[in-house]
């Protein structure tokens, strides 16, 4: 049987959703637990990763798309590691933040492939919904 996708339009709300609590998260003082400000912020960031690459690629299997999703916030982080005068002088800019990020963290690797598994599984349970209804 054919992988059943999410439709566009609840893909772009699933992006833009997770988008704003990102933002929210990294820059609004909303009183969380210090491990949700530290690290909810990149868990959501992932999670976006994987709505956008689960988007463009619809007939993948979630396991794939999870694996791809994982493979390129982690090279995303890896990349934190590489320095010049323009890349560092990017990351001190908000979009710098919020698409690269300034500093390496073995952590955040951990909280991307945490929110990436959630995000997979929601997905599942999407997919698998449409599945049910004939859609």
């Amino acid at each position: 049987m054919p992988n059943p996708s999410r439709p566009l339009g609840l893909s772009v709300v699933l992006v833009l959703v997770t988008i704003a609590a990102g933002i929210a998260i990294r820059f609004t003082p909303l009183g969380l637990p210090p491990v949700i400000s530290k690290y909810g912020g990149s868990a959501l960031w992932a999670m976006m990763v994987y709505w956008i690459v689960s988007t463009l690629l619809p007939a993948w299997r979630i396991r794939a798309l999870f694996l791809l999703a994982g493979t390129l916030a982690t090279i995303v982080e890896f990349f934190k590691l590489a320095h010049s005068p323009a890349l560092d002088a990017f990351r001190l800019t908000l979009p710098g933040i919020l698409l690269l990020g300034r500093f390496f963290s073995a952590w955040d690797i951990v909280a991307y492939w945490l929110a990436i598994s959630a995000a997979a599984l929601a997905d599942r349970q999407i997919r698998k919904a449409r599945t049910i209804d004939g859609h």
